[in-house]
């Protein structure tokens, strides 16, 4: 059984990565310093899998207790790499923040896969790292424009980090470009989880059809779209999560094309924001109370993603559409309000 290292394993995807690596007949562990997350889905992984999944709280820009992971765990074969800061908007407002946190951790993630010569490494990108395209739908091929936020910036430096360690070391690696991954665990028992006030628009959606947010604000009415608002490319969580499980055992079997692969994973669809909030009122029967408000700064026109190569190269197959992952969301913001209490003391013990 191979085991395989997720740092960010109580975050969104990290969680939904582990239950499908298990399922899959890995062994894993977890890396997470709960900086942007609670052990609150740790819970529903060992309820979903029947396994408790060990978590170091590590803070990844901390070398010495970084590489005592790797001390404690010899037998690490790969390592998916989720953990860091994700908000476009905060990292417009926070530039410093991101380009510590996500670049300083990446490097000591490496020099440990270095030192202990870990043969498999996949990467968390994103599709900013597009910035604001040209051409849409994207291929993995699509110039990489100027990144229009640190966020981006960081990604597209990640990508670079990792190539060129690619080239120098006997690891190879694979760079998964998200682009919206959003939804729940079909069994509702592991979700997105912000802490603080969601970045991301079906959290912000979700929150406000139950209460928690009074109104919800569209970011930008006037972009040359067909409705006014962005557009972008949403695909399951479940569904990128099984892409990571793919990924891994596609370098397992030495099917990559060279030491650093790259994919796009989206659904090929593009979605406008006004879209989105109307597949969620349909399945959901709430009118949502939102108001149309200036752009923000870091957000691009429009992109989504032509996912042919992961289909093809992975044989990943998407098997939700844009209703489930409302439906799932919508169930999953059900569920936590149900929890908020044990959520509450959880994060309260964490600060």
């Amino acid at each position: 059984m191979h085991k395989i290292l997720v740092t960010g394993g109580c975050g969104f995807i990290g969680s939904h990565t582990v239950v499908d690596l298990i399922e899959n007949g890995f062994d894993v562990v977890s890396i997470d310093d709960n900086s942007r997350s609670t052990t609150y889905l740790l819970d529903g992984i060992e309820k979903i899998t029947g396994k408790k999944i060990k978590n170091y709280k590590v803070d990844l820009k901390n070398f010495d207790e970084t590489r005592a992971v790797f001390q404690e765990n010899e037998d690490i074969s790969g390592v998916i790499h989720f953990a860091a800061f994700k908000a476009v908007g905060e990292s417009v407002e926070k530039p410093l923040d991101y380009y510590e946190n996500n670049n300083f951790s990446l490097v000591n993630l490496l020099k440990c896969v270095k030192e202990f010569s870990i043969p498999y490494f996949v990467f968390s990108s994103s599709c900013t790292v597009y910035g604001n395209p040209d051409d849409v739908p994207v291929t993995e091929q699509s110039p990489e424009k100027k990144a229009e936020s640190p966020y981006g910036a960081t990604k597209q430096m990640g990508e670079r980090i990792i190539q060129d360690f690619t080239k120098a070391e006997n690891t190879s690696s694979i760079l998964l470009r998200y682009f919206n991954p959003v939804g729940a665990h079909p069994s509702i028992l592991i979700g997105e989880l912000p802490l603080g006030r969601p970045q991301n628009l079906v959290p912000a959606i979700t929150q406000t059809a139950i209460g928690k947010l009074p109104q919800m604000q569209v970011y930008g009415g006037d972009y040359p779209t067909r409705d006014g608002s962005c557009v972008r490319d949403y695909i399951h969580v479940s569904d990128i999560a099984h892409a990571h499980t793919l990924a891994f055992e596609y370098l397992l079997n030495k099917k990559n094309k060279t030491r650093c692969d790259i994919f796009n994973l989206g659904s090929g669809n593009g979605v406008t924001v006004l879209e989105a909030i109307q597949a969620f009122e349909k399945v959901s029967g709430k009118k949502l109370n939102y108001k149309v408000g200036p752009r923000r700064p870091g957000d691009v026109v429009a992109i989504y993603a032509n996912n042919n190569f992961a289909v093809q190269s992975l044989g990943w197959n998407i098997k939700f559409n844009l209703d489930d992952m409302m439906h799932t969301a919508w169930q999953w913001e059900l569920k936590v309000k149900e929890d908020e209490e044990l959520i509450r003391k959880q994060k309260h013990t964490l600060n």
